[in-house]
């Protein structure tokens, strides 16, 4: 949902900013203008879901406070946008706007390069090949090869990359929720496989009757229709439905008054179609579902109503809508329990497809797991080696200790403190002390 009302918000990228500008047109005199340094704060705008969601609500909101970009802007048509004739305005956007925009530029590359170096790490740390071109696909949206200025060529990109991505992002959803599916489905038959049969065939009971009980619900009246549009000027906006005005109801539910419904104004008239099918206190509802319904009532309405695609309804193009005989047509809405999401072929390959990743996942845990246990092995290796050097260093202490304890005992004996021994001439030999002359004291001295 979030995303979704982010969609709404952005159209077509820029776009939004044409929608957002209704003022008065601005009368500048540049020779008195004056620029206030700005902190770069965080958008305020409605995220995108984006991977440069920041970087692009930054530089529209940079964009917008120029006031001959934002008079360009306005006068501009959505062809004009697409074909980047807006682009080749930044040229006169005021300096000041410019060395901002210069700093959102190159604090995305250094995001990007740190992106980058991350994902190439984990993918060569992991033992898989690196894509290169699918990393390099991360800078479309800029202009890698000038990383410290912003100029033409990067609002060109960003408008182009942004248009293109939001185009797929709804089908890149129903994709997700495809795969959520058929996920529930196999996780649901996986559980039955390890029942018995008795448990099995209350689960089976169970699942039909939390099926039963789902489908069993009021009318949901087609999105956009007659019917269900005075529904809501009914219950939600108090009016008698015999009243119903479509121009009032269209000014009533503008929520911000710039003459358009955005996406995210379109999903909040089917607020009371949705709560008659899901409620998130029942087991047998899924709110997951309940978004994914939401967004196919908003492209059908968009696809019936929106006649020059910019994903956004004008109020003329609702009016010439509800003239049409199709605005009148009683027949239901028919919800997602009742279309069959995938096939069981389709539901085979996607269990084939997990079943591989499983092998996958458990080849590459048992690689680790050798890893593991040979960095163990090395580790206990490594440690009795420490613990051989050790002894070996504590033995030569040891040694060493011994052999100044004994050099001690030697300097420290009589014989080494007296006069040398006397040696008879022609004798290398000393004389015994009994033999070695003594003094003798003489009689008369002293």
């Amino acid at each position: 949902m979030r995303r979704s009302k982010a969609l709404a918000h952005f159209g077509l990228v820029l776009l939004s900013l044409w929608l957002c500008i209704q003022s008065v047109p601005i009368s500048v005199d540049k020779t008195k203008e004056k620029h206030q340094e700005e902190e770069l704060e965080p958008p305020q705008s409605a995220e995108t879901g984006l991977h440069y969601d920041r970087y692009l609500r930054e530089v529209i909101e940079y964009l917008e406070k120029d006031p001959h970009f934002k008079e360009k802007l306005k006068n501009a048509n959505m062809d004009d946008i697409k074909k980047g004739k807006l682009s080749k305005e930044l040229d006169f956007v005021h300096h000041h706007f410019r060395t901002k925009l210069d700093e959102l530029k190159r604090e995305e590359m250094n995001r990007l390069r740190m992106l980058i170096k991350a994902k190439h790490d984990i993918q060569g740390g992991n033992g898989l090949t690196v894509d290169h071109q699918a990393l390099l696909k991360q800078f479309e949206h800029l202009n890698h090869v000038n990383p410290d200025t912003f100029e033409v060529e990067d609002l060109d990109r960003l408008i182009k990359s942004a248009t293109k991505d939001l185009e797929n992002f709804d089908k890149d959803r129903h994709d997700e929720f495809k795969r959520y599916e058929m996920m529930k489905e196999h996780e649901r038959r996986e559980h039955l496989k390890n029942m018995n049969e008795e448990d099995r065939k209350k689960e089976e009971q169970h699942y039909e009757e939390l099926k039963k009980k789902h489908a069993d619900h009021p009318k949901v009246n087609h999105p956009g229709s007659e019917d269900q549009l005075k529904e809501v000027w009914q219950e939600a906006d108090g009016l008698d439905p015999e009243d119903f005005d479509p121009k009032t109801f269209f000014k009533m539910h503008d929520s911000n008054g710039d003459g358009f419904f955005d996406e995210a104004e379109l999903e909040a008239l089917f607020t009371k179609e949705l709560e008659k099918v899901y409620n998130p206190e029942n087991e047998e509802d899924d709110m997951f579902e309940m978004e994914e319904e939401r967004l196919r009532m908003r492209e059908h309405v968009m696809n019936e109503v929106d006649t020059n695609k910019d994903r956004l309804v004008s109020m003329s193009e609702f009016l010439v809508a509800t003239k049409k005989q199709d605005f009148h047509d009683k027949d239901g809405w028919e919800t997602l329990d009742q279309n069959s999401l995938y096939t069981e072929e389709e539901l085979r390959e996607y269990e084939k497809q997990l079943a591989k990743e499983e092998i996958d996942v458990s080849k590459r845990s048992d690689e680790l797991k050798k890893k593991r246990e040979e960095l163990e092995r090395q580790q206990e290796e490594l440690n009795a080696q420490k613990f051989e050097i050790q002894q070996a260093v504590e033995k030569i202490e040891k040694l060493k200790a011994q052999n100044s304890k004994s050099e001690v005992k030697q300097t420290g004996s009589p014989l080494s403190q007296g006069e040398p021994a006397q040696v008879v001439p022609g004798n290398s030999q000393p004389l015994p002390l009994s033999h070695q002359q003594q003094d003798v004291p003489v009689p008369g001295h002293s």
